[in-house]
């Protein structure tokens, strides 16, 4: 049988060894370091804001994100509905109740409309996804949020590298997160990040990411002994200057590897056009969209399961989209929410990465058109 075409798959190499033997070289391998500082200089520039945090993962981002705007016990925090449910889990973990909104049709990202429906006297903020890479509708979302007295929070996981109208994905909100998670465009493994224009909210959210006080390299060459002070309970958000030195080589790499899975996505819907019963995935001119994952809808009735079997059975890796969060158990949601749950019951991920070749797309198109095929 020909190789396995992987779902996902990093591009690393020379540049990332290097990268990690020159932090083992400086001596600082833990968390919140010098190589921490400089990744985050870099990717600030790249996300076109004033800061950026490195933190262990996006979730830990997001926790941090929703702290510092407030978000609490008692307060509703609008959700974009189709999004692994990292996104809803944040809300819950600082007491606040994430409430759903139902997604635009064509994009999958949260359909304004049903945001503004959403927002109750108990309402603060508003946290959008940007679905797979691709931006969500920020100007609309926007005026919205100001018409209200809401704050708005930009979930970028999936969108290093995006843009939209000419804005870079992490600048489009008060607060953006990231996540730097293998199956992401640019990844350490683990990680993300943090990004906003504003001070106050940068400077509370790097101390609470370290525990609560300021990070041991603000102390680093005092020839005094300066003893923090605990005056707020933080956590240990905080990325290792290891992952930050892949990170600086993985930030290098970012423009080729978008622009390489733009190809792959331009080559995939080319060939699905001939396809019965799978339609691509729309990418809107007004943004950037970096292609994280590719997912493709299936028409009603085809077995989506049948499809995953003749595919993995035939070595090429898929799997379902992302979720529709309302109705996991956990959040005990009572509305119903028809666009997000009827997509992820039709939604196909198939692979979807930089080092894919013109001889791998083909293949994955012909195994998924016999799957499709056979699975009416």
């Amino acid at each position: 049988m020909p190789h396995t075409v992987a779902l996902g798959e990093p591009t690393v190499g020379e540049e990332e060894l290097q990268a990690v033997a020159r932090v083992f070289a400086s001596g600082w391998l833990s968390g919140a370091g010098p190589t921490c500082r400089e990744f985050e200089e870099k990717f600030a520039v790249s996300a076109g804001t004033a800061h950026a945090l490195a933190t262990s993962n996006c979730g830990s981002a997001l926790h941090l994100g929703l702290s510092v705007l407030g978000a609490g016990a008692g307060d509703e925090v609008i959700v974009g509905d189709y999004t692994f449910p990292a996104t809803g889990h944040s809300v819950m973990w600082t007491g606040a109740t994430p409430v759903f909104a139902d997604i635009r049709p064509d994009i999958w990202t949260v359909d304004p409309a049903a945001v503004e429906a959403a927002i109750t006297p108990r309402t603060v903020g508003i946290l959008a996804v940007d679905v797979f890479g691709q931006s969500a509708d920020y100007d609309e979302l926007r005026a919205i949020a100001d018409k209200h007295g809401l704050w708005l929070m930009e979930d970028a996981a999936c969108s290093a590298g995006a843009s939209y109208r000419g804005r870079a994905a992490g600048s489009l909100a008060d607060v953006a997160t990231f996540s730097f998670h293998g199956r992401k465009g640019i990844t350490a493994g683990e990680g993300g990040a943090l990004t906003t224009d504003d001070s106050e909210l940068a400077d509370h959210a790097r101390k609470l990411h370290t525990y609560g006080i300021a990070p041991a390299l603000s102390r680093e060459g005092s020839t005094d002994l300066p003893i923090p002070s605990f005056d707020e309970a933080g956590y240990n958000y905080r990325l290792s200057d290891v992952a930050a030195g892949i990170m600086l080589a993985q930030l290098e790499r970012l423009p080729h590897l978008v622009a390489r899975r733009g190809e792959i996505a331009a080559a995939y819907a080319q060939r699905l056009a001939a396809v019965d019963g799978v339609h691509a995935p729309v990418a809107l001119d007004d943004r950037v969209h970096p292609w994280q994952s590719y997912v493709v809808t299936l028409d009603p009735g085809i077995d989506r399961g049948a499809v995953v079997h003749h595919m993995r059975g035939n070595g090429v890796q898929c799997n379902f989209g992302t979720y529709a969060s309302h109705v996991q158990p956990v959040y005990g949601f009572s509305g119903s929410l028809p666009i997000s749950a009827d997509l992820f019951t039709r939604h196909l991920a198939i692979p979807m990465h930089a080092n894919l070749t013109e001889e791998d797309v083909d293949r994955v198109v012909e195994v998924l058109t016999d799957a499709v095929a056979g699975a009416r």
